[in-house]
């Protein structure tokens, strides 16, 4: 009987041996098929923690100083584009308009008195070309007579001289000459003054022509300021410049406010995204417009979907306000991130309102 159970006991832990050895190698093997599938997530399914939600801030300014004589918005308040949001007192500047708009009407009846004379003077200009043309057509008819009076003249002192005529007729023959030629000499004097009269009349013309143009500029000079005038009394009222929420309200009514000091800001929240800092070693297969499926440590169980849009140019240390001087000999090497920019999905969970600075923890697809 001992020998019996001497026989049945090297049997049963051999038994218990080979399915220990059974339970091991199915570990391993559970293992081995684990690890294996861990590591074909990890290559095709790019997570990191080091991501945000981001968006457009629209930081409100004044661009004009004065008190403020209107708040219409409140911290957190929902706006629309061309809201209402603040009113400057809007006096001082409306009085400017009214002084800017009073120069411009000054100069432009100046201008008018100009383009007055200027009529004036092209009027008279037209007459002196007239004078001018029937002093020419003067002086052409007393130098025909001129001509005619000099071969009268010759011709009466060979038949004087021939005794043919009368020593009067010889004389008025003589005369006549001496009266032709000085009525040619006033004709020719005549046109001399009509044209210099003409001259002086184009000069003045020109002159006041220049004044015009002078006038013209300074009436732009004037709509110039009447427009800077108009534009700081539009600033007195300061809108929305897109949809979203009010935030970092800074200004309340009776305050004096200073050019470009800042109000408030508008943060839309329709148009965000996310900044995921990926390691430079994660990126080898990332490219734009793979999906990407993130969560949100606001919206627990949530799974958000998008895109890839844009792989930044650089590194975030590279850009940073003090960026790092690798070549001052004490460098040290450290795996650097690169900013990707994804893309909500349009419609993705209405319900959950995403806000700018939200923790988010995003994975890229790259075999999709």
């Amino acid at each position: 009987m001992e020998e019996a159970k001497t026989d049945a006991r090297p049997s049963h832990n051999a038994r218990r041996k080979r399915v220990g050895l059974l339970i091991l190698g199915v570990t391993v093997l559970i293992g081995i098929v684990a690890l294996l599938v861990y590591l074909r997530y990890k290559a095709t399914h790019i997570t990191t923690d080091n991501a945000f939600i981001e968006g457009r801030v629209h930081t409100i300014s004044a661009k004009i100083r004065g008190s403020v004589i209107g708040v219409h918005v409140q911290d957190n308040e929902g706006v629309k584009k061309g809201d209402l949001l603040i009113e400057i007192d809007p006096a001082d500047y409306a009085v400017r308009v009214s002084e800017a708009r009073a120069g411009v009407t000054a100069e432009q009846s100046k201008l008018s008195e100009v383009e007055a004379r200027i009529r004036v003077v092209s009027v008279q200009r037209e007459e002196l070309k007239a004078s001018v043309e029937a002093a020419r057509a003067q002086l052409a008819l007393q130098e025909a007579n001129l001509e005619q009076a000099k071969k009268d003249a010759a011709r009466a002192e060979n038949l004087f001289a021939r005794g043919t005529i009368s020593k009067d007729r010889y004389e008025k023959a003589q005369t006549a000459y001496s009266v032709a030629a000085a009525q040619a000499k006033a004709a020719r004097e005549q046109l001399t003054q009509a044209e210099k009269a003409l001259e002086t009349q184009m000069e003045v013309l020109k002159q006041t022509e220049a004044l015009r143009n002078a006038q013209r500029a300074a009436i732009k000079e004037k709509e110039a300021k009447l427009a800077a005038a108009e534009l700081n009394y539009g600033y007195t009222k300061i809108f929305a410049p897109s949809d979203g929420y009010v935030t970092k309200k800074a200004v309340e009514l009776g305050n004096h406010v200073e050019v470009g000091q800042p109000l408030m800001a508008i943060v839309d929240l329709d148009d965000i995204w996310v900044v995921a800092n990926y390691k430079e070693t994660q990126l080898e297969k990332v490219r734009p417009g793979q999906k990407v499926r993130f969560t949100v440590d606001s919206y627990p169980g949530r799974t958000f979907t998008g895109r890839v849009e844009s792989i930044m140019s650089g590194t975030g240390a590279v850009f940073s306000l003090f960026p790092p001087e690798n070549a001052t000999g004490n460098y040290v090497k450290v795996v650097q991130r690169i900013p990707v920019k994804i893309v909500l999905d349009q419609g993705a969970d209405r319900d959950c309102v995403l806000r700018i600075g939200m923790s988010v923890i995003p994975t890229i697809l790259v075999n999709e």
